[in-house]
């Protein structure tokens, strides 16, 4: 959540961020009226509970008449601060539900606008020019025996799939070579859950926006994560870390699922878009001072990634109006569909600031003492199939086959072309 000393002392600028979100006040405005509310709950509660130890004392004093006269006094007063304790708890339960419904602040350089209102920071590559007709990835996936859409819309349903033969060998060569780029920058390796109870759900900022596109577990106070950023923020919540011991980098693999609710009649052919694929996310604990900077080389990562797969892609600063709710500031890279002809998102990476941690009650001690919510970044190294996209579409050869990138090479047993599987 937002610092509510932001919220009291510059509601204005709570205004501004919302409206370049595209949001109205009515947020703030509710937050403000329960802020309002719970001072007012929690001064008339504390006033009567003074007022009642103080009877009590007299009580202990008085004798006869004057005694009985204050015991009652002091009964009634006894279930006024019943009630007012009441009041104050559901006040300030009112209170931390409007707070938690307003986005974090969009960074001052982040575009305004929604989802078409990016800016392209920048083009790395030339998208490939074809001396022959492209084959898209469901074929390539097909001649190859590395992709089954059949059967996986057969067992599980559309946009389901298999991964076969050199279709599994190029998601664990993937995944091998993410983990080995973010252990040699000094990640921390994990295997995440992924199930997690709503705590954790809702600390990142999923239930709220982004509440249609979670599966939740029917009977159980359960959720399917759509990426390991929610166990990796929940990692460490209810702590206090040591700032000395900052940045703790992590990189974890989890299979990720997502409703794709909204997303009816797009990307119904092959696996860009699906509810189900596995992901290295990198993910960050530093402090709001140097968060700024751990952004930038989160994205630098992700680059480097890119680059050992030889593939053309351009870097975009996503617009507030398209921020997740946790989100200060968002760069996806989108690499070059050359069937599609236009440029896809691969990865991202964003900066929470303080947003989650609040949340989740994640702190930081300084070396006076003090304690300070920490920052939490997060950045995609590889997510499988779109990956798998990218490398098939981009390195497809006349016949069919797939030169495979040089970098990617010792993770396939020194292959260096996928040829067609013939019957």
């Amino acid at each position: 959540m937002i610092d509510p000393r932001i919220l009291r002392d510059d509601p204005d600028r709570v205004r501004a961020a919302q409206a370049k979100r595209g949001l109205t006040d009515e947020s703030v405005d509710q937050a403000l009226a329960a802020d309002s509310a719970r001072r007012t709950a929690i001064g008339e509660y504390e006033s009567r509970r003074a007022e009642q130890k103080q009877r009590g004392k007299l009580v202990a004093q008085a004798q006869g008449e004057e005694k009985q006269a204050l015991l009652a006094q002091v009964k009634d007063l006894a279930a006024e601060v019943k009630r007012l304790e009441a009041e104050q708890a559901a006040a300030e339960e009112e209170w931390r539900q409007a707070l938690m419904a307003i986005p974090n602040l969009a960074a001052d350089e982040a575009p305004a606008g929604g989802e078409d209102d990016y800016t392209v920071l920048e083009h790395v590559g030339t998208p490939r020019e074809f001396d022959f007709e492209p084959r898209d990835h469901v074929e390539l996936g097909r001649m190859l025996a590395a992709i089954d859409l059949e059967r996986g819309a057969k067992v599980s349903g559309s946009r389901f799939y298999f991964l076969t033969g050199i279709g599994a060998r190029l998601e664990l060569a993937l995944v091998n070579m993410a983990m080995d780029q973010a252990r040699e920058a000094g990640f921390t390796q994990v295997i995440a859950p992924s199930l997690v109870k709503p705590r954790a759900m809702e600390g990142t900022g999923f239930l709220g926006q982004a509440a249609d596109d979670v599966y939740r577990i029917e009977g159980e106070e359960m959720y399917l994560v759509g990426t390991s950023e929610v166990a990796m923020a929940a990692f460490h919540s209810e702590e206090i870390l040591d700032v000395a011991t900052l940045p703790r980098r992590y990189a974890a693999l989890s299979p990720c699922f997502r409703k794709e609710a909204g997303s009816h009649g797009k990307d119904t052919r092959g696996i860009i878009r699906v509810h189900w694929f596995d992901k290295v996310e990198m993910f960050v604990y530093t402090t709001v001072e140097d968060s700024y900077a751990e952004h930038q080389r989160l994205l630098q990562w992700e680059k480097d990634f890119m680059a050992k797969l030889e593939l053309a892609y351009r870097v975009i600063d996503t617009a507030a109006g398209d921020l997740g709710l946790s989100a200060q500031r968002k760069f996806d890279i989108e690499a070059w569909i050359p069937t599609q002809g236009r440029y896809r998102e691969l990865t991202s990476t964003s900066n929470c600031t303080d947003f989650q941690s609040r949340r989740l009650d994640t702190r930081g001690r300084l070396e006076d003492g003090t304690i300070t919510p920490v920052a939490t970044l997060n950045g995609t190294l590889t997510a499988i199939p779109r990956t798998i996209v990218a490398i098939l579409e981009t390195h497809q050869q006349a016949d069919g086959s797939v030169r495979v990138p040089e970098a990617l090479r010792p993770y396939l047993g020194g292959l260096e072309v996928l040829s067609p599987v013939t019957a």
